[in-house]
């Protein structure tokens, strides 16, 4: 590995020196293989998990917890079909260090702020690891069947049935803002990890837990009806989940789509089938002249730094389709290309002259950057392989990673209920507080006399 690894840095390097910019043929592997190493590079030049001090698995400011999980599913990728292991040694430490305490994914460094949507895509990411056969961690590690299955079962338990019929909450904890919201992503995702799940164990409890979201989501309109299933954002409480934010974005269109797509490989159901088509159709909204976009912000200029990611998800979910189900892969492959080449010319900026941009329509770069930027250009590029490489595998045909169907309940789960704050609780609060603002004041007192 450690080969690799040096090989890869002079590559790199090599690359650096020579060009201006990113040239991709995808009908040379080489050559995409050395563009996507470049995109590669950029990427980690944001991780600060190697840095002294710095937390292992974490990426630079302003990225938060969520994106760096999704970062990692995005290394993976990378990995599987470059067929480079350069990074392999940082993804390992990355996600086993953020497993926290109770090996799912709800790290102390994370504990109060964390929501389901964040710790789906660690879950998501850990399940790529089980399906892809990565290199499994030390036997007293927990396991990545074992890590997606924890993070399934902790998502699952916080199932609010007493608001809405159902659905989850955006946050976790009560005091965060978006308690009272019930978004498409944190269901969604739900959703798709149960779709894998049960293609990857052959259990069936996960293909009910699938149809219970689904039905929930299209139960409160989150699912548009008809042969084009678009995707709408979320839903409050306040009005009895009755008025839809209307917001599409592509990873949320992209967990429907793929989550779909694995309960019709694993099930052969022609609902399923019929679903993965429909949410495909929809999927037109994210592209223009065969290129992708993400269609709610990226016009008007007004991307934040979490969905200037959002693309580098939708392709992915785009690429494992195109494995699951033939009828897709047409239309997918086409849009893959298309925005592949895109993106390569997108990516010629910054000091580099090899960073990414997030407008993939100019046939240059945007002056945009950040690793949401190099991600999405990372995951459409290596994705253009997806039908060169096997599809997802399970534990009947070549997955080696284990786990258990109750991983996350032996610790006492983190539940929706509000914190029950009594007078004494406040009153104790109180005398804890004027007694830490006493020794403040003591302190400063003596400092200065």
């Amino acid at each position: 590995m450690l080969v690799n690894k040096v090989i890869g840095l002079l590559s790199v390097l090599f690359a650096t020196r020579f060009t201006n910019a990113v040239e991709l043929d995808l009908d040379n592997y080489e050559s995409l293989q050395n563009a996507t190493s470049l995109i590669a590079y950029g990427l980690m030049d944001y991780y600060t998990g190697n840095q002294y001090g710095k937390t292992i698995g974490m990426f630079s400011d302003p990225y938060y917890w969520w994106e760096a999980g999704g970062a990692w599913g995005c290394m993976l990728d990378y990995w599987f079909f470059m067929d480079n292991d350069t990074y392999n040694d940082e993804i390992i430490a990355a996600m086993i260090h953020q497993a926290g305490d109770d090996n799912d994914y709800i790290p102390l460094n994370q504990s109060t702020t964390e929501g389901n949507d964040d710790q789906a895509f660690w879950g998501i990411a850990a399940m790529t690891a089980a399906e892809r056969n990565f290199t499994n961690p030390p036997a007293d590690d927990p396991q990545w069947l074992y890590l997606a299955q924890a993070v399934f079962n902790t998502m699952a338990l916080r199932w609010d049935a007493d608001s809405c019929g159902g659905g989850l909450r955006w946050q976790i904890f009560v005091w965060n803002s978006g308690y009272d919201y019930k978004n498409t992503v944190s269901n969604g995702a739900l959703f798709h990890i149960a779709a894998r799940l049960a293609r990857y164990t052959g259990n069936q409890t996960y293909v009910d837990w699938a149809e219970k979201v689904y039905e929930w989501m299209v139960g409160v309109n989150l699912i548009s009806n008809g042969t084009y299933k678009y995707v709408y954002d979320g839903v409050s409480i306040d009005d009895n989940c009755t008025k839809v934010t209307s917001y599409q974005w592509s990873y949320n269109q992209g967990l429907l789509l793929a989550g779909s797509a694995y309960l019709y490989n694993f099930t052969g159901s022609d609902l399923w089938h019929t679903r993965t088509k429909e949410f495909l159709n929809a999927s037109q909204v994210f592209f223009h002249d065969g290129i992708v976009y993400e269609a709610a912000c990226q016009g008007p200029n007004s991307c934040n730094t979490d969905q200037r990611s959002f693309k580098a998800y939708f392709t992915r979910f785009l690429g494992v389709t195109a494995q699951l189900v033939p009828e897709t892969r047409n239309q997918i492959m086409s849009w893959l290309n298309t925005s592949a080449i895109a993106a390569a010319k997108s990516c010629s900026g910054g000091t580099d002259g090899h960073t990414c941009g997030l407008n993939w329509f100019n046939g240059t770069w945007d002056g945009m950057y950040g690793l949401g930027e190099q991600m999405s250009a990372l995951e459409v590029m290596v994705n253009t392989r997806a039908l060169d490489k096997p599809a997802p595998y399970t534990a009947e045909n070549g997955g080696s990673s284990v786990g258990d169907g109750a991983a996350g309940t032996q610790a006492q789960p983190t539940n929706l209920a509000p914190l029950n704050i009594t007078k004494g609780s406040k009153a104790g609060a109180g005398i804890i507080t004027a007694v830490i603002g006493i020794s403040i004041v003591a302190c400063a007192l003596w400092l200065v006399f």
